[in-house]
Formats: C-alpha cells, sequence, structure tokens
C-alpha cells in the first residue's frame, strides 16, 4: 500500500494528513506551533513527531491505541512526504530541519521528501484548474504572507516571487495582529481627534475595547498593550486577566475577532474602516507579484490569467476576503479564479497520490 504524507506547519498548530494511492484520506493527526523561526530544530521535530504519530494511529489495522514509533513500521512507510513550514523561508532555513525529518521518518533527503514554505502546500489547487499556468497564494491568518508559481504539465511548482511573511514585528499586514494593532491604533486616533470636537462620534468598536481590557478610561489601553510580556514559568494569580498572562502580540492578534464582529455583524464605521486599512496593506504587497512580465521584471504574473489560493483563519471569513478581492480588483488585478483552502494538509496528500499516478 502506497501512502502520502503531508504535513502542515504552522504558527498555532500542526496537522499531518496521510492519504493512499487513490488520493483517500485515511490518517489525521495535530500538533502543536512548529514555525521554525520561533522554535528550535528540537522543539519543531517534538511539535511534528506528535502530528505524525497520531495520524499513523488511524491508518494501521486495527486502529492503534498508542503513537506509532517513528520512523515507521515498513507496511505503514511513505512513498512521499511533503510538507510546508511556516517560517521555512530561506535556502538555509529548510537545511536546518531537513535532516531530522530524514531521519525521524527514515526517508534520505532527495526527491521523496519535499520542504518548503507552507504556500507551497496552498498553491495546490493550481493542479485543478488547467487553462491557467499561475498562482498566487495568499496567506492571512494570525499573519500574512502571498507568494507567487507558475506549474508545469506535471503538477510541478515553481516559485516566482514572494512578499510578506517577516513576522509581527516586521510585518503581517492584514494578519490577525496588524487588525488588532490598526484597531487599537484607530480607536485612540478618534479619542484625540474627539478632543477638538463638540459631539464625538460614538463607536462599538471603541466600547468593545473598554470593555475587553476593563478600563476605565481608553487611554489606559496604553499601559496594557505596551505591558512587557509575562515571564516564563512565573506563578499566576489566579484572578489576572487572562490578556495579561499572554504575549503582547497576542493581546493585539487576539482582538480581531472582536474588530470582524463590530464590521460585519453591526456594521460599526470604525471597525470597518479598520477592516479596509489593513486589506489594503495586504492588497499593496499582492499586487508587487502583479503585471505585465517585462525584462526588468520577468517574473510578475497576470491575475487574470492566475488563481488566487488563501489560506487563514482572516481570508477564511468571506466578507473579509471580498474587500481583499474588491481592493485587488479596483487596482486592476481581478484573478480568473479563487479557492479558499481551509486544509491544506488534505489537498497537499490528495496532490502527492495523484502525481504517484502520473
Amino acid at each position: 500500500m502506497s501512502l502520502y504524507l503531508c504535513v502542515d506547519c504552522g504558527g498555532s498548530k500542526t496537522s499531518a494528513v496521510i492519504a493512499n494511492s487513490a488520493g483517500e484520506i485515511i490518517g489525521r493527526g495535530i500538533g502543536g506551533p512548529s514555525n521554525c523561526t520561533y522554535l528550535t530544530v528540537d522543539a519543531f521535530l517534538s511539535a511534528i513527531t506528535v502530528a505524525i504519530s497520531e495520524a499513523l494511529k488511524t491508518c494501521s489495522s486495527p486502529p492503534s491505541v498508542d503513537p506509532l514509533p517513528l520512523p515507521p513500521p515498513s507496511e505503514l512507510a511513505f512513498a512521499k512526504v511533503w510538507f510546508g513550514v511556516s517560517g521555512a523561508d530561506s535556502p538555509a532555513a529548510i537545511a536546518a530541519i531537513t535532516p531530522g525529518i530524514s531521519k525521524l521518518l527514515g526517508i534520505p533527503e532527495g526527491p521523496r521528501l519535499a520542504v518548503a514554505n507552507d504556500t507551497h502546500l496552498l498553491a495546490a489547487p493550481l493542479r485543478m484548474h488547467h487553462d491557467v499556468g499561475h498562482a498566487v497564494a495568499v496567506i492571512g491568518g494570525t499573519g500574512s504572507i502571498a507568494v507567487s508559481f507558475s506549474g508545469d504539465a506535471s503538477g510541478a511548482l515553481t516559485e516566482l516571487g514572494r512578499i510578506g511573511g517577516w513576522g509581527w514585528i516586521l510585518g503581517d499586514e492584514g494578519g490577525g495582529y496588524d487588525v488588532g494593532r490598526e484597531a487599537v491604533r484607530q480607536v485612540m486616533l478618534a479619542h484625540d481627534r474627539a478632543s477638538v470636537m463638540a459631539s464625538p462620534a460614538k463607536s462599538m468598536l471603541h466600547d468593545k475595547l473598554v470593555e475587553r481590557f476593563a478600563l476605565g478610561d481608553i487611554m489606559e489601553i496604553l499601559g496594557t498593550v505596551h505591558l512587557a510580556d509575562p515571564v516564563a514559568n512565573a506563578a499566576v494569580a489566579a484572578d489576572t486577566p487572562h490578556y495579561l498572562t499572554v504575549p503582547r502580540e497576542k493581546r493585539l492578534s487576539s482582538l480581531a475577532p472582536i474588530v470582524f464582529e463590530c464590521a460585519f455583524q453591526h456594521g460599526d464605521a470604525l471597525a470597518m474602516s479598520v477592516l479596509r486599512t489593513s486589506v489594503g496593506k495586504l492588497a499593496d504587497e499582492i499586487a508587487v507579484l502583479l503585471g505585465d512580465a517585462t525584462d526588468a521584471a520577468p517574473r510578475l504574473i497576470k491575475a487574470k490569467d492566475s488563481v488566487v489560493c488563501f489560506g487563514g483563519s482572516l481570508v477564511g471569513i468571506e466578507a473579509y476576503r471580498k474587500l481583499l478581492l474588491d481592493d485587488l480588483a479596483s487596482r486592476g488585478h481581478a484573478f480568473r479564479y479563487v479557492e479558499f483552502v481551509d486544509d491544506c494538509a488534505a489537498v497537499g496528500a490528495r496532490a502527492l497520490a495523484m502525481a504517484g499516478k502520473s
């Protein structure tokens, strides 16, 4: 039995999916965060080990109660493996983790083992659209990145260009952190403007942030946002608010659901302004990859001849995705096809199985 393993390594979780030669999903497993930029190699390998072992449990007959050891037994050996790793943004980053993956799975480095950035998994739907030769993979979750690809008849992907994926300190435009940061910025800006106005505008987003952080006045939010990250393994009092027990990044990225609720469920004008601003920044980045190819920029691609493949919690919300697509279309970048991939690991595993048939 030929088995195909695809592992989607993200900043929030690791998802491992196993498909058989018919492309049927026969195993799934979940592990902890596995963004290789933020973790040591050992911590990365620990996260993927949990996910792959859990996926293998369901592939044995009968299903195993305990996680199977790795490398897997011969009857469950993998014909091909595809890793899409968040944070694997350079050859050096890929080279650092590939030997450990090879040893873990008992697969030599080479054609059976593909390790790339997680956007490569997201571009797998390009195989489904034979009348276009290019794809743009856009991740919009806690962070963001966009990567353009070309594809050939065999289904192989060639990366053309990329923009973003720099992490929350330097970028992640249009992602959850950016939305949360922009929400605080615009609420604070509205507060400052109100200081010279007779009748300041009301905002649900303002009230929700006051409630979220239990503030007496919106200006108190500055102390909460800038408070240092909690000390690891330090004792925490039982009555400590949750937002003070998480890093600063999470304090802001966790505000995104509040912004979406205010904007899309209640039509709050300030919340809509936040989302349009964040969407605009992500559209700015995606547009870097698009246009008519020239001698000076030979790897630009045309949206009208491409499929855009979205992945991530924020762009998974249709109303937010539409804001982004409308913004791009207003710039002359309307894509031929639009796909949202909510299960990259499963799509990748099926793609491996399809390639195994050819």
